[in-house]
């Protein structure tokens, strides 16, 4: 064991090796007096041989700290090099002199801060880590990927994670409010925003969960006095088998708890709840940017700039350092199009071939041994897919991450806020497309370009298409959405907290060994040395430093993800609702535990974030924006193209028994028989397509005609003229809801302000407050220099 204290250019450089614990306490120096806030912790491998090229650029890199008069504290132990990094006063002050004469970010409250707050010594202290090169010209990520410095990362804050635990980052605090400030003082605005908005998000669910819940509720109401239902659970009609050879003809009414279940999530209530939750997306929007500004307000970043603070960090790092100029390429944005495009290209081509696996799933299930599967074969298959589509989800998560990361490469944006609001859009595109192709099949594909009997549209001229149920297609979607859902919620959220659970329990044992060995040291003079605002014993350093280092590792991606967890969540909760009234109530529960889980994990489980400043969410709240707008057209065409609401319109008003004047009459009689059209097995085009086994019903008769959805001519095929009127309406009406719902949502965006005017005035007074105090600073330098 050895201790060294070279003093070098006013830096001090401390070296102490920890492999043996059993005679340190008696080994041990004291330690300087000196502030004892540690800034930024390196970790490395230990390197014997000093003329290894991996310890040369350790010692290289440190060299360029201490150039910048860094102070840095190095302890060996066992195989590993622990760096404690500490800014002096002097960079901070230029960092805060720089605020004040900047353009954006000259209103901030870390100007007039009598103490720099540590959140922001961290931040500026990871910039100028991160952008020192050594000779080679090799930064601290490259050194990274090399395998020169195996960790980076911030410390957290004993007593204000203790805080933290005990007012937010535990399950008992469950239906507790967040402490934001706290959250904004010790993450940053760029985490506290953040939870902000989620926690906005779920108060804002509650309407839309119960208005959801009402919905269903109201349709379950009317269950069993549907005539709807009555009919197809009566009907002795004979339908048409569902696949080619092991299919048979089977009843309509065999039907009837899919019926059943069909009118709970197609019905007139849901075209309200639709037109609801479009216009609820806009609202949410508004009400949150009024909402954010309060405190953005309230923290002073309200004009905050991210790409000028970079501007300042650099010019802190380097007084002679060069702006990274705006650059644009034709080229290079020909080339990320083209490379978009094919990405887009290959989801699609999957989602395509989780189509192929459902059809041939569907024909397999139905040739199986199993009564009850081949029964229900087609729902089943819708079953598989699902979660097959689920399993694809999260392989692709990780290559459009990987793909997306490229292509900014490939750009070479002019700052890290361009490349990650370009990284945001690429990665959300990438993701909605794999979340929603599958769904976007479902919803308007499924059921309407199969044929009809006698000629069926196979593929590969051997599998036929999926069709729909008689109740129609919007069950097949509700099921493909419910097991997304539960599927990505459930797990997601089980996985997210289980694995840094236990990664972090494995890793504890090293720092209690350490809390061992230091016994009445630590419990009470290092905690006196605390107080007097020195370093504690290099025992007590080293187990703050390990505890930290013990803790699951984090980066740009770990907010990023958080957040492109609840954005899809959004997109689910907004798009295709028509077709699933719940989905609010589940994302309300899952946000509730969701809130708390990634607290715990934030402040427990995982190394400090970098806190970053910010004022507002960035590109997602234009993302947002954009499912708002996706939100109207998606459930426009899901109740005007996807339920059957248009046909059941236009059959009570234009072909029923009141539309003919009939009384005492239901008006909604005879609308299934009216929505079935009969294929005549005399027909060859028609008798080629079955075998003579399938057209034998279970009583033992050859039936000489089966029935199909569609609006088909009985004699020739030909669509009929009750078809193509259904056709007009749907379109009419699709463009009626949507112009109606987006004149809504403009009233309302003009309708709410973005700012509340206590926050408007209040920003008056500070700039008036400002220009007074700029005026008085003047006369004093006159009256100085007189």
């Amino acid at each position: 064991m050895y201790f060294k204290n070279p003093e070098q250019d006013g830096v001090e450089l401390q070296e102490r090796n920890m492999d043996g614990f059993d005679n340190t306490m008696e080994a041990l120096l004291p330690t300087l007096h000196q502030q004892r806030t540690y800034d930024y912790v390196l970790v490395a491998d230990k390197v014997e041989d000093q003329e290894h090229p991996k310890f040369q650029k350790q010692v290289a890199f440190i060299d360029h700290l201490r150039k910048k008069n860094m102070k840095v504290t190095k302890i060996i132990h066992d195989d590993k090099t622990f760096y404690g990094v500490r800014a002096p006063k002097e960079i901070f002050d230029k960092y805060r002199y720089l605020l004040k004469v900047s353009d954006a970010c000259n209103w901030s409250g870390d100007r007039k801060c009598v103490r720099i707050p540590h959140s922001t010594r961290i931040r500026v202290v990871h910039y100028i880590l991160h952008h020192t090169h050594i000779n080679t010209g090799e930064n601290l990520r490259e050194l990274q990927e090399k395998g020169v410095f195996e960790a980076t990362f911030c410390l957290h804050e004993r007593n204000k994670q203790k805080v933290l635990k005990q007012k937010w980052a535990r399950w008992s605090a469950l239906c507790t409010s967040q402490p934001v400030d706290d959250v904004r003082s010790y993450f940053g605005e760029k985490v506290a925003l953040y939870y902000l908005w989620l926690g906005w998000y779920t108060i804002l669910l509650v309407p839309a969960a119960i208005l959801g819940v009402i919905v269903f509720l109201y349709a379950l109401a009317f269950f069993n006095t549907s005539p709807l239902i009555k009919e197809v659970c009566e009907s002795d009609t004979v339908m048409c088998p569902r696949c080619d050879k092991w299919c048979q003809v089977w009843q309509l009414r065999d039907t009837c708890a899919y019926a059943k279940v069909s009118h709970l999530f197609d019905n007139e209530g849901t075209v309200a709840f639709a037109m609801f939750m479009a216009v609820w997306a806009t609202i949410f929007l508004e009400l949150w940017k009024r909402h954010k500004a309060t405190f953005v307000s309230k923290w002073k970043v309200f004009d905050w700039c991210e790409e000028e603070e970079e501007l300042i960090l650099g010019v802190v790092n380097d007084p002679d350092c060069h702006p990274k100029e705006f650059r644009h390429s034709y080229l290079r944005s020909t080339l990320v199009l083209v490379l978009v495009t094919l990405m887009l290209v290959l989801i699609i081509g999957l989602t395509q071939a989780l189509v192929v696996f459902r059809v041939v799933a569907a024909v397999l299930l139905s040739e199986g041994t199993w009564e009850f599967v081949r029964d229900h074969a087609n729902t089943v298959a819708v079953m598989l897919g699902a979660v097959l589509h689920y399993i694809t989800m999260q392989f692709m998560t990780r290559v459009n991450k990987a793909v997306a990361f490229k292509l900014c490469e490939i750009e070479k944006t002019q700052s890290f806020a361009a490349t990650e609001r370009s990284f945001t859009v690429k990665m959300f595109t990438f993701q909605f497309f794999t979340l929603f192709s599958s769904l976007i099949y479902v919803a308007f594909f499924l059921g309407r370009i199969n044929g009809r009997p006698g000629s069926y549209v196979r593929i590969s001229g051997k599998w036929r298409l999926e069709e729909c149920h008689p109740s129609g297609c919007l069950t097949d979607l509700f099921i493909q959405m419910a097991v997304i859902m539960l599927l990505k919620q459930t797990l997601n959220n089980i996985f997210e907290f289980t694995v840094p659970w236990f990664k972090s329990y494995f890793r504890r044992t090293t720092t209690k060994k350490l809390e061992r060995k230091c016994g009445h040291c630590y419990k009470n003079a290092c905690r006196e040395e605390e107080k007097m605002g020195r370093d504690p014993c290099d025992i007590c350093k080293l187990r703050d430093w390990l505890r930290n280092y013990d803790l699951n590792d984090v980066n740009f991606f770990s907010l990023f993800n958080e957040f492109l967890e609840m954005v899809v969540q959004f997109s689910f909760t907004t798009i295709f609702v028509a077709a699933f009234p719940l989905a609010p109530l589940l994302a309300l529960i899952n946000n509730i535990f969701e809130i708390r889980l990634d607290a715990i994990k934030m402040v427990s489980l995982e190394r400090r974030l970098v806190p970053k400043k910010t004022n507002d969410i960035g590109i997602w709240t234009k993302v947002l924006e954009a499912i708002g707008v996706l939100a109207v057209i998606a459930n426009g065409l899901v109740i005007g193209v996807s339920s059957d609401f248009i046909p059941r319109l236009v059959y009570r008003y234009h072909y029923g028994p009141c539309a003919n004047g009939e009384a005492d009459v239901h008006c909604m009689k005879g609308y299934i028989n009216d929505t079935l059209s009969i294929a005549h097995i005399t027909d060859l085009s028609v008798r080629k397509d079955f075998f003579p086994s399938q057209l034998i019903t279970e009583s033992g008769f050859n039936v000489t005609q089966c029935s199909y959805k569609d609006y088909r001519n009985d004699v020739d095929y030909s669509l009929t003229s009750q078809f193509w009127l259904i056709m007009a309406v749907r379109f009419a009406f699709v463009v009626l809801f949507e112009h109606v719902v987006v004149i809504f949502k403009c009233i309302a965006a003009w309708f709410v302000p973005d700012s509340p005017m206590l926050v408007k005035n209040d920003r008056l007074k500070d700039k008036l407050c400002r220009l007074k105090e700029e005026l008085q600073e003047m006369k004093y330098r006159q009256s100085t220099d007189v």
